[in-house]
């Protein structure tokens, strides 16, 4: 009996999705109007919020006009199913939360990350600054029992629990007032607790250079593999001759490690500590797990501080488009969150997100991609604001 449900929960599946397409390959501005309003909030419109849509489509709706200059028609509509509660509560919680986990999950409780997300989102915060900003979002005060903690998930878990409107009940604080940490050391969502129990625990911190690169920037390491780089920064824990074999070392560990343990140094005052779940910085004292496995080359490099530098804006990766206003190095966290949400890459990496969220389907063709790169040019002239994205591929796609 089993089986036969599932064969018919498939075609069921199979048929609603063959009707999605029929019904938006033929739509029409009603249609079409539902269709960016589902999208988005992941919820069929209510019959006064259809008649919103539908009046917005016609260009009859002074709502529009609350939503910034210029913003008529289809783009009215996708800020109105963004007014919707679920877009927050449900859209934006499962956009960003594989974001904070290594197994890039979105089966996991509400967090800080995932909060500073949506309000970021929700407010038009630049989200270049993602990376690097003193904030972080929280309930107000008195929605749930539990209050925000440096070493705990509980107020955020009670929000998610109670169905707390993230839409209305967010609101923006630093997280130095949170963690405790001094300001100049908060990194934007680097520093938040979701990342830094789960990239910052144990090993050597390159966990979180890594994850922040293939999540805001869209690349893993192996696409950054470049054995042109000086070697002069690569740690003493990589061996030089792994399994008795320079040539492994030569032709692929430098690859990664030219580039990345530069960067990663920016790191060295942060661990998560496990005893006390919280994050621990430890100003002008390098954490001692990069010194962990110092003997397989003592001759390498031994961290001295959090500075670090930017190797990759020469040779092949600086197709990441680094930004040539800024120094390309630095000291600590923050200054590598500027570094990085200000390239190119960064811009072009969340675009191509929403594309998939919003759209059900990544870039395929010479027309997405022209208009995926016209998105990219608008979100870094117009303040890196992300409902402007979410507006604009919900647009281009309503017909699809």
């Amino acid at each position: 009996m089993d089986d036969v449900f599932g064969i018919l929960s498939r075609f069921t599946l199979a048929g609603l999705l063959c009707t999605a397409f029929a019904v938006s390959a033929n739509a029409g501005p009603r249609e079409q109007a539902k269709l960016i309003h589902d999208r988005i909030a992941g919820v069929p419109p209510s019959t006064a919020v259809m008649a919103d849509l539908e009046s917005a489509m016609q260009g009859t709706n002074p709502q529009c006009a609350t939503y910034g200059a210029g913003i008529t028609g289809a783009q009215c509509v996708a800020y109105i199913a963004m007014d919707n509660k679920n877009f927050y509560n449900v859209t934006l919680k499962n956009f960003a939360a594989p974001w904070t986990n290594r197994d890039q999950s979105v089966f996991v409780p509400l967090n800080d990350y995932i909060a500073t997300v949506i309000g970021m989102v929700r407010d038009d915060v630049p989200f270049n600054e993602l990376l690097s900003r003193d904030i972080t979002y929280i309930g107000r005060a008195g929605v749930v029992p539990a209050g925000p903690s440096a070493n705990n998930n509980n107020h955020y878990e009670q929000l998610e629990a109670n169905n707390i409107n993230l839409r209305d009940d967010l609101v923006v604080a630093t997280q130095s007032s949170v963690n405790g940490l001094p300001s100049s050391a908060t990194a934007g969502v680097m520093t938040s607790r979701a990342a830094s129990e789960a990239f910052f625990v144990a090993g050597t911190n390159r966990a979180m250079f890594r994850f922040t690169l293939l999540n805001h920037l869209c690349n893993d390491m192996e696409q950054m593999h470049d054995v042109n780089l000086p070697p002069d920064r690569i740690r003493q824990d990589v061996s030089r001759s792994p399994g008795g074999d320079s040539r492994l070392y030569l032709n692929n560990c430098i690859g990664c490690h030219t580039g990345m343990d530069p960067m990663a140094q920016a790191f060295a005052y942060y661990n998560y500590d496990e005893a006390s779940g919280a994050l621990e910085y430890t100003q002008g004292n390098v954490q001692p797990k990069y010194f962990n496995n110092d003997l397989n080359f003592p001759s390498g490099f031994r961290t001295p501080d959090d500075s670090w530098d930017n190797y990759w804006r020469r040779g092949q990766n600086s197709y990441l488009g680094f930004d040539p206003a800024l120094p390309g190095s630095g000291q600590g966290a923050k200054s590598l969150g500027e570094e990085l949400g200000n390239s190119q890459a960064f811009a072009a990496c969340q675009v191509k997100k929403v594309f998939r969220s919003v759209c059900l389907r990544a870039p395929e063709n010479a027309g997405d991609r022209s208009e995926v790169d016209n998105i990219i040019s608008t979100f870094r002239s117009s303040g890196f604001r992300m409902k402007q994205v979410f507006a604009d591929t919900a647009v281009y796609c309503m017909g699809q």
